[in-house]
C-alpha cells in the first residue's frame, strides 16, 4: 500500500535526525542578515523587497515518485528557499495527496508550503470545502488556477471556469495570500495578447502576486510587466523558470505551454552528448535568471519536476557567484 505523502515530509525530518516542529515562518533576511521567522504569508514575504527563491513539486502518485520526492526535498531545504508550491491534478485523489503534501511539509519542516487548486472538476461546494480544510490546517498561501478539462468521462467539468471565480472564493472564505498565474506569450485560450493581459490584470486586482509560465527569453517577461503597469498593475510576478536538460524534453515543453526557441534547440543540438547537452541548458537557465534579477524581478519560481539537481546547479551559480559556466543568449 502507497504509504501517504505525509510522510515525504516527514521522512525528511527524520533523515535529518531533526524533531517535528510546528508551523514556522518564511525566509526573509532582516538587515543582520539572520532570518525572519514570523513571516509565512508569501504578499508578505515579498512586500520585504528581497530577492525570493522558490520551488515546484508535485504530489507523488506511487513508491517510487514518493522515493525521488523526498530525495528532492531534501536536497533542496538547504538552500532556504522563500516558499514552495505543491501541483493539484484534481480528483478526489490529488486532492488528498496535495493537501496531505502541503500540511506535512507545514507541520514537519521549515518550509513554506503553498497549495495549489483549480477550478476544473469541483462544485463550488467542492472548492470551498477544500479551501476551509485548508485555512483549518494552517495553511496560508494558495495559487488559485482555473485548471484544465478533466479526461476522465465520468467527471464534471466544475462549476467554476476561470480562476478569477476561484480567487472570489478564496477571498469569501478569508485568510489567504493568494497567487495566480501569468503567461509571458498570452495563455493558450486567450483569442489575443491584449485580451490575456486584460484578464490577467483583473486577476491580480484581486490576488496578491502572479507567478508566470515558464519562458526562455528574458524580453518575454518584462514586456509583460510592461504590459501590466499600463493596466494600472504593479503586484510582484514572479518569473517561472525550468532548464531544458534534454533533447527529448525540447517537445514535451511545446506541448506544456512553451515553446523552446529556435536559438536555444540549435545550441543543444550542437552538443555532442547528453550531459554537455544538459549543461548547455543550465547555462542557458543561469543566463536568464541572471538577467530577469540584474533588471528587477522580485525573485525566481523553479518548476523542479520533484528533481534537485539543475535547481541546485542554477541557484548555486547564481548565489555562490559561480560565473563561470553563464552562458550569453537570455535576450
Amino acid at each position: 500500500m502507497l504509504p501517504s505523502v505525509a510522510t515525504a515530509a516527514t521522512d525528511l525530518r527524520q533523515r535529518h535526525a531533526l524533531p517535528l516542529q510546528g508551523p514556522v515562518a518564511g525566509r526573509c533576511r532582516r538587515p543582520d542578515g539572520r532570518y525572519d521567522l514570523t513571516v509565512t504569508r508569501i504578499a508578505e514575504i515579498l512586500a520585504k523587497g528581497e530577492t525570493t527563491f522558490s520551488f515546484e513539486f508535485f504530489p507523488p502518485r506511487n513508491d517510487a515518485e514518493q522515493a525521488t520526492l523526498v530525495h528532492a526535498l531534501r536536497e533542496l531545504e538547504p538552500l532556504e528557499p522563500s516558499f514552495v508550491s505543491v501541483t493539484y491534478r484534481g480528483g478526489p485523489s490529488s486532492r488528498r495527496r496535495t493537501y496531505d503534501l502541503v500540511v506535512g511539509m507545514l507541520r514537519t519542516t521549515e518550509l513554506v508550503p503553498m497549495a495549489h487548486l483549480i477550478c476544473a472538476a469541483h462544485s463550488r461546494l467542492e472548492l470551498a470545502e477544500i479551501l476551509v480544510d485548508l485555512r483549518k490546517a494552517g495553511v496560508e498561501n494558495l495559487m488559485a488556477l482555473g485548471g484544465d478539462p478533466p479526461t476522465d468521462p465520468d467527471s464534471s467539468a466544475g462549476e467554476l471556469v476561470h480562476a478569477i471565480e476561484l480567487v472570489h472564493l478564496a477571498k469569501a472564505i478569508g485568510g489567504f495570500s493568494i497567487g495566480v498565474a501569468a503567461h509571458p506569450g498570452g495563455h493558450p485560450k486567450s483569442p489575443d495578447l491584449r485580451s490575456d493581459r486584460e484578464h490577467l490584470a483583473a486577476k491580480l486586482s484581486l490576488a496578491d502576486f502572479a507567478v508566470t509560465q515558464f519562458f526562455f527569453e528574458a524580453d518575454q517577461y518584462f514586456r509583460l510587466v510592461d504590459d501590466l503597469a499600463l493596466l494600472g498593475v504593479d503586484k510582484p510576478v514572479l518569473p517561472g523558470i525550468m532548464p531544458v536538460t534534454s533533447l527529448r524534453s525540447i517537445p514535451r515543453m511545446a506541448t506544456m505551454g512553451a515553446a523552446v526557441p529556435s536559438w536555444l534547440v540549435e545550441r543543444l543540438e550542437a552538443r555532442q552528448d547528453a550531459e554537455s547537452v544538459r549543461e548547455e541548458g543550465i547555462q542557458a537557465a543561469t543566463a536568464l535568471c541572471d538577467r530577469l534579477l540584474a533588471d528587477g524581478a522580485p525573485g525566481l519560481h523553479f518548476y523542479t519536476l520533484n528533481q534537485s539537481s539543475a535547481t541546485r546547479q542554477i541557484h548555486q551559480r547564481l548565489v555562490g557567484g559561480g560565473a563561470a559556466g553563464r552562458a550569453e543568449g537570455a535576450v
